[in-house]
């Protein structure tokens, strides 16, 4: 039951996710981590056996953050707590200064309220990639197969050293944003919080800075307010709301973890994130002058490409998941990673996704150039042309989801009448199609789903794509 996907393993309370799977998890991670430490080749050789451990605003966080301390301590290693709930790449940079050699998050990220994940991050503050997902899924069974069990006296109540990651993250961020010139630009923003983590940390550095700010959904619950815990345009409702009053002229949000944000023009339009990573690149290209490569992942708009062409920045793409993103940028001169699911980072930063950076990066690049995203977006589509894209979220059972990946795996002429001229399988299925468009499939790696991603020139375009996909899943 134990299977690591994405980004970490996820499961429904109660049923999948439970206090003995939470202690099995944690002792297959010991095990993975004990062999590391004894291993002369491995990176964390004879290093002090630290381990950073937080937690969102879900049900039962602390509590199964004590319990996976509690495993981590009887093995040898010493477990440190982050003193409330923690923004994952607060954690993710907090492995990093503190030296640790790993990290275990309770999150389920933008999942919904039902669902609890277990992420484990290696010591660059990265998620684990799949090599080391599989040796501790290899450990996890041999365990079970051992009847390995712990026992515990009470849940949650095991007594963990306690840490305040605030202040070393907040000088992080302060090396990498304009806190100066988002201050003098007296910007007036709606800050979405949804009930989750970034509460302290988005509203707080910007009050620093001097914005005026009107923070929505701050208060934590397990819950989030009976909603999808992801600041796309439904979740960013109530900030779009107040722009159109006339109290706010930008909007940025984050999911309940902090990793994915939500930006909303002073025009109430919802910026994708995939038309917000090519502002990224504009912006530190252009305005900072940063040098190195773009990279994105395989569903990501090809909008980003447009910008780098003009900017005369190379491309890189990747298989869905921040973990490949990471992996380059702690290898190779990159500006800025994204995807097109809310994930940003960039040089100088962690291999992890930032929701609350990416919020900063767009309230600087408005008080920057002293206009709004969207003309800003304009004005780069005059040189680049219009992108129009769309994820679709389409549930299958399992027998006929397989019969759909092997029937796309086979590759496909065309996709309705529209003839493919390439097909790409670095993940999952993609069929590039003449004049720019695309279409990709893939099967999620944490929700009982297949993505449809398409990107079309026109409305019209992405209209019959839609179509044509929906079609052809039936």
């Amino acid at each position: 039951m134990i299977r690591f996907g994405t980004s970490g393993w996820r499961g429904l309370i109660a049923r999948d996710f439970t206090f003995s799977n939470v202690r099995l998890a944690t002792a297959g991670i010991a095990a993975y981590l004990k062999e590391e430490l004894s291993s002369p080749g491995s990176s964390i050789h004879g290093q002090n056996p630290v381990v950073i451990i937080g937690y969102d605003t879900r049900f039962l966080g602390l509590e199964f953050s004590l319990a996976a301390a509690e495993v981590l301590s009887v093995h040898g290693i010493q477990p440190l707590l982050c003193n409330r709930d923690t923004p994952t790449p607060v954690i993710a940079h907090s492995i990093r200064s503190r030296k640790a050699i790993g990290g275990i998050n309770m999150t389920a990220s933008h999942n919904p309220a039902y669902y609890q994940g277990l992420k484990f991050s290696i010591s660059n503050g990265a998620a684990a990639p799949p090599e080391v997902t599989q040796r501790i899924e290899a450990h996890i069974v041999r365990l079970s197969q051992e009847n390995w069990n712990f026992k515990s006296p009470l849940s949650g109540s095991f007594k963990c050293p306690r840490f305040d990651p605030r202040p070393s993250y907040f000088k992080q961020i302060s090396k990498l944003i304009d806190f100066t010139t988002i201050g003098s630009a007296k910007l007036k923003i709606g800050v979405e919080l949804m009930f989750g983590t970034g509460r302290g940390y988005l509203d707080e550095l910007l009050r620093k800075a001097g914005a005026r700010i009107t923070v929505f959904d701050a208060e934590p619950d397990p819950f989030f307010g009976g909603h999808h815990p992801e600041p796309n345009e439904e979740g960013m409702f109530a900030v779009r709301e107040s722009i159109i009053k006339g109290t706010n002229t930008l909007g940025l949000g984050l999911d309940g973890d902090a990793d994915r944000f939500g930006i909303t023009d002073r025009d109430g339009t919802w910026l994708t994130p995939n038309q917000i990573l090519a502002l990224a690149l504009y912006h530190l290209k252009k305005n900072r002058g940063w040098t190195g490569s773009v990279v994105r992942t395989i569903p990501t708009s090809h909008q980003v490409d447009s910008v780098a062409t003009m900017l005369g920045v190379p491309v890189i793409e990747t298989p869905v998941g921040f973990k490949y993103i990471g992996a380059l940028m702690e290898s190779q001169p990159i500006i800025v990673g994204g995807e097109e699911s809310g994930g940003l980072s960039v040089r100088g930063h962690i291999p992890e996704k930032d929701g609350i950076l990416a919020c900063l990066l767009m309230a600087e690049l408005v008080a920057t150039e002293k206009k709004s995203l969207g003309t800003i977006l304009k004005n780069l589509e005059k040189k680049t042309g219009s992108f129009f894209t769309e994820r679709l979220n389409i549930s299958f059972p399992s027998e006929k989801k397989q019969a759909i990946l092997k029937k796309l795996s086979d590759g496909l002429q065309t996709i309705g009448k529209v003839k493919v001229e390439k097909f790409i399988t670095i993940d999952g299925y993609k069929f590039l199609l003449p004049g720019g468009e695309w279409v990709a499939f893939r099967a999620s790696g944490t929700e009982p789903l297949i993505r449809c991603y398409i990107e079309a020139k026109s409305a019209a375009g992405l209209k019959y794509l839609r179509v044509a996909c929906k079609k052809l899943l039936k």
